[in-house]
């Protein structure tokens, strides 16, 4: 009978958030089709390492599964990737998991993202409502921007156009790309226009537009393959409008 094809896992671990990282080793039975997310479920099921001690099974996050939710975003060989669609027959061995370091890291490959929906917040990331049941018909979608705004509403926060900007961190107070240009979602909105300049005002504060430094590799890692360098493009144009009118209204 053939041995049983192994497939082996260097990961980063981390037992809180004050601790230091260290690394372990896993091996897990190879199959066809099996992601990152089913080796870390196998490990969950037996987690022993390569050198046979038993420990703490490892933490993640996961959800839908099929690239949706964005929850699974972590390093993988380097590269921060969703975990549920990284095919182990895609990567080469050793296989190097670690959490994205750009975000707090609460405990192994589980990190909190709340910076993201902070952000959001920030810039307005809604659409006011309140009241528009009482009118009859719903406003209709340009259908000149309806495309763009279908790309960009494909965004999951998953994190891992942060984790490639290198103006995204400690070194930096940018807070993305993502909560940016989910501006320019919410901008190209019927109803979300009329809050465009509060959106636009904000992206001109301390973290806002002027702090990308268009290095683009934010949309080399965008897994949806959203144009994001082209909307910064468009929402700086549409900032430096904004700040023009913030002269002339005064």
């Amino acid at each position: 009978m053939a041995e049983q094809k192994k497939v082996r896992l260097v990961i980063e671990r981390q037992d809180g958030p004050n601790d230091k990282p260290y690394t372990q080793e896993f091996e897990v039975d190879y199959r066809p089709g099996l992601n990152i997310v089913a080796a870390l479920m196998e490990i969950q099921k037996n987690p022993v390492t390569v050198d046979g001690k038993k420990v703490a099974p490892v933490v993640w996050e996961c959800n839908c599964l099929e690239k949706v939710c964005g929850a699974c975003m972590m390093v993988i060989n380097g590269k921060a990737r969703q975990a549920c669609c990284s095919l182990v027959d895609n990567l080469e061995q050793p296989i190097h998991l670690a959490p994205a370091r750009t975000f707090p890291v609460i405990r192994d490959l589980l990190i909190d993202r709340s910076v993201m929906f902070e952000s959001l917040k920030r810039i307005h990331g809604w659409i006011e409502v309140d009241g528009t049941w009482d009118v009859k018909d719903a406003p209709i979608q340009n259908p000149h921007t309806a495309e763009t705004a279908y790309e960009i509403s494909h965004c999951m926060t998953c994190g891992c156009c942060l984790e490639a900007c290198p103006n995204v961190g400690p070194q930096s107070d940018f807070i993305g790309p993502s909560p940016t240009v989910q501006a320019y979602l919410f901008n190209l909105h019927p109803l979300g226009k009329f809050d465009a300049p509060t959106r636009l005002n904000a992206l001109m504060e301390k973290g806002g537009i002027t702090s990308c430094g268009n290095s683009q590799n934010c949309v080399e890692a965008c897994p949806k393959n959203i144009k994001l360098t082209t909307y910064l493009a468009q929402l700086n144009r549409d900032v430096n409008k904004q700040a023009l009118r913030n002269i002339f209204d005064k």
